[in-house]
């Protein structure tokens, strides 16, 4: 039984059993196959990135097939009175969790219930006898795992351990032997791991008067981990500095360096980044999952229309499309995004970035390297020797790069590029403002995005409810209209919000509209037309979603105040 398990986990038995349950229709298989033609992906991850299936759906056929309990973990809040029962090691080993214990019985998910030799040794080890295996995906068991073993609870025993009345050796021995030691090395993965397991994009280590704080930001906010003794700031510092390849004897100038390492099954790229204060070294640490799927266009979060109307201008054959926003709305997702999808083994894309976020398959990705002259401006001189169809540059920072963008544009090229701006109307008169003729503005540019992440209501505690008259009545909404809100719990951690999608507003570039920049106009006439013409702003973009249940009003005005 175990080895025809084994064998129904190939990809075509899995295939197989998908299409016999009904998960997948012949014609959704010639679309995903089509995707690993552009992607890489395997059949059954390009499935799930195109939403047909979802990991969970494998291991329920699975489960099927063999005539075995299964349960769905991907709702399941853990229960911590639980994690006593097996140790942290066990589970790992064994791949199992427990679920649930009424009275003497103990429900024990599982990635293989049948491993008899597994259930005994947790019988012995947790001292119940009635134990009940269901059979669970192992996405499921790593995140019980991560809530039971992983969390701010074992960050504290750590740190009460290292004090200095606790531990008086450690605070005698040199600073380059204290950070090799096994409790600080314990301490910064730890803090990495539950950065990954609470969706954390950057964890900032602070140093303070008389402390050292440790913040996250989760979807878009900060909030505070943990403030530690002061002692331990010099350690923590310097452990990571070591990871990421700096110096740890100059702290006086700002450092950038990558931490790679696999983490729980995970490939993880760290950018790491110091700066002097005058309270110490403050660090910050952006994680990037290299294990994570790269969203397709439709899960970025455009309206259809504008979906449409966007993957009409990326399969042009030349051009520039820009997409603009603050750092940090997203930006280089939806570039990456529209990359995937006209991505193929017909076209020589070619990128030049700072940095390479996330490697793309078939397509040839350059990073800025300042030490060598490998600027935007050079880099793009470079990429255009090299035959490609279509270009990617990080950013336009200067009348250099803007120009041979848009020569590259105007002599057949399709060149993706990002902007600093507040929306997408004044990414045009920026370009000017950076010395470019508006006339090769306006002749080289197809359309301009502009973006906004918002913070997204938690499935798990959402509810109606009617907002103040004062808030409806600011962004016109009739009186009395109900929308929602999230309550606040353990799934998003009181937050009342989870995960992050885009708002959006896309300018094309029409005649009415190339006319206006060819005569100078503002980015407030210009925006005013394009409206005109039938542009979805930020803010009406953001109401959409609103109303549709996705956010709140009260994210949509902080993220879109400055309209």
């Amino acid at each position: 039984m175990i080895e025809h398990k084994a064998n129904i986990r190939r990809e075509r038995d899995i295939i197989d059993l998908l299409l016999k349950e009904g998960f997948i229709t012949q014609e959704k298989l010639a679309k995903a196959k089509e995707e690993t033609k552009r992607s890489g992906l395997t059949v059954c991850n390009a499935m799930e990135k195109l939403g047909f299936i979802t990991y969970e759906d494998i291991v329920q056929v699975q489960a099927a097939a063999l005539g075995l309990p299964y349960m769905d973990l991907s709702d399941y809040v853990a229960d911590d009175r639980l994690a006593g029962l097996i140790s942290e090691e066990m589970a790992r080993k064994y791949k199992a969790v427990p679920l649930f214990k009424i009275s003497n019985t103990l429900t024990l998910g599982m990635i293989d219930p049948q491993d008899i030799e597994a259930i005994d040794h947790i019988r012995q080890v947790s001292k119940i006898e009635m134990i009940e295996p269901v059979l669970v995906s192992e996405r499921g068991v790593q995140k019980v795992i991560d809530s039971y073993y992983v969390g701010a609870q074992k960050i504290d025993e750590i740190v009460k351990a290292m004090e200095p009345e606790k531990a008086p050796e450690k605070g005698k021995k040199f600073l380059g032997r204290a950070i090799e030691e096994t409790p600080i090395i314990e301490l910064v993965n730890t803090m990495i791991a539950q950065a990954i397991k609470d969706r954390v994009s950057d964890i900032h280590l602070e140093p303070v008067e008389d402390g050292f704080r440790v913040r996250s930001r989760v979807d878009g906010v900060l909030r505070e981990v943990i403030v530690m003794p002061k002692h331990m700031e010099g350690t923590i510092i310097s452990r990571v500095k070591i990871m990421a390849k700096l110096d740890i004897a100059e702290n006086r100038r700002p450092q950038d360096g990558r931490i790679r390492l696999n983490l729980e099954n995970r490939d993880l790229d760290i950018r790491v980044s110091t700066f002097p204060t005058v309270h110490g070294e403050n660090v910050v640490m952006r994680l990037l999952d290299k294990s994570s799927v790269l969203l397709g266009l439709k899960e970025v979060g455009m309206l259809d229309r504008d979906l449409t109307i966007f993957e009409k201008l990326i399969r042009r054959p030349n051009g520039i499309v820009l997409v603009t926003g603050p750092t940090g709305s997203g930006k280089t997702t939806t570039l990456y995004a529209a990359l995937t999808v006209i991505n193929s083994m017909t076209k020589n894309i070619i990128t030049i970035e700072d940095p390479v976020e996330y490697e793309l398959p078939l397509i040839r990705q350059t990073q800025v390297n300042s030490r060598v002259d490998i600027t935007f401006a050079n880099g793009l001189r470079g990429i255009l020797r090299q035959d490609p169809d279509i270009i990617m540059v990080g950013e336009i920072r200067d009348k250099e790069t803007a120009d041979i963008a848009i020569q590259a544009a105007l002599t057949g090229h399709l060149v993706f590029s990002t902007l600093h701006t507040n929306d997408a109307a004044s990414a045009l008169t920026r370009l000017i403002d950076m010395g470019v003729e508006p006339f090769l503005a306006s002749s080289s540019v197809i359309g301009i995005v502009a973006q906004r992440l918002i913070r997204l209501i938690c499935d798990k505690c959402k509810e109606s409810f009617q907002p103040s008259d004062d808030i409806l009545k600011e962004l016109g909404q009739p009186v009395s209209t109900r929308f929602y809100r999230g309550k606040g719990c353990p799934q998003c951690q009181g937050s009342g919000f989870k995960g992050r999608k885009g708002i959006f507003e896309l300018l094309v570039l029409t005649e009415e509209i190339r006319g206006l920049v060819d005569e100078k106009r503002s980015a407030d006439e210009i925006r005013k037309t394009a409206i005109e013409l039938g542009m979805t702003t930020l803010r009406d973009d953001g109401l959409i979603k609103a109303q549709q249940g996705l956010t709140t009003l009260e994210e949509v005005l902080r993220v879109t105040e400055v309209e």
